[in-house]
């Protein structure tokens, strides 16, 4: 799929890799971005059409999808993370990001899956983890999210075959936005994040490894768990003492 002149939709575009992806599509070449937001006047990039858009609430997807009937282009980006353990944290909060990350990303595949069958197949972009492969005390709810999010990935790109959409999985450690904000270590700059995975889309990837962290904790998965769990303890000790 070619970027230039494409007609794309950003969820959670008002900041972070949402505004990132908005802002290099624009200068890529895009047709139309539609800039979408829980809060729409928060978007302040200069040329994408805004949308109000809630991921977790389907009127609200459902009306996007209407409202956007051209896009080729869906990046599945918007999530939320609570910070939420799951045998002692609170249930509502480990609903409350399955229902944003999952069901919402979900939502949106399922009602713009018809328009980009009508466009000739078009793409989906969906920003995941590398904790879609490895949790941490404080942060199990994302990696169950990320992990559920991941498989969702996989199985909608075998369902959108047949309609030619090429679904690209985007993994990626830490990016340079609020929500790492606390992490003082390397972070990839969203603008990089968001041209790996353009590019991804370009080449027609399945996968996109975006920076090196990703690429390391997907090469531990034939570990047996013991092994995998020792080799993240000493990268992460690593990373947090660099």
């Amino acid at each position: 799929m070619d970027i230039n002149n494409s007609v794309a939709l950003v969820t959670g575009a008002n900041r972070g890799l949402g505004r990132a992806f908005a802002q290099r599509l624009l200068e890529r070449g895009a047709r139309k971005v539609y800039a979408t937001a829980r809060r729409p006047e928060t978007v302040d990039l200069p040329g994408v059409d805004v949308l109000p858009l809630d991921i977790a609430d389907p009127a609200s997807v459902r009306a996007a999808a209407e409202a956007a009937p051209d896009v080729s282009l869906l990046i599945n980006n918007a999530g939320i993370q609570t910070g939420t353990d799951l045998v002692n944290g609170s249930l509502d909060a480990v609903r409350q990001e399955l229902e944003t990350n999952v069901f919402g990303h979900l939502g949106m595949i399922r009602e713009f899956a018809p328009a980009l069958a009508r466009n000739g197949g078009g793409a989906i972009v969906s920003v995941l983890s590398a904790m879609s492969w490895f949790g941490g005390k404080g942060a199990n709810a994302y990696h169950l999210t990320k992990a559920a999010a991941w498989a969702m990935t996989n199985g909608v790109r075998l369902e959108l075959a047949d309609q030619g959409t090429l679904v690209t999985a985007v993994h990626l450690g830490l990016a340079d936005t609020d929500m790492a904000a606390g992490w003082p270590v390397a972070k990839i700059a969203p603008s990089d994040l968001a041209d790996a995975a353009l590019d991804g889309v370009e080449a027609g990837s399945a996968e996109v490894l975006a920076d090196q962290w990703s690429r390391d904790v997907k090469s531990r998965l034939p570990l047996t768990p013991e092994e995998f769990n020792d080799a993240m303890d000493r990268a992460l000790a690593a990373l947090t003492a660099a």
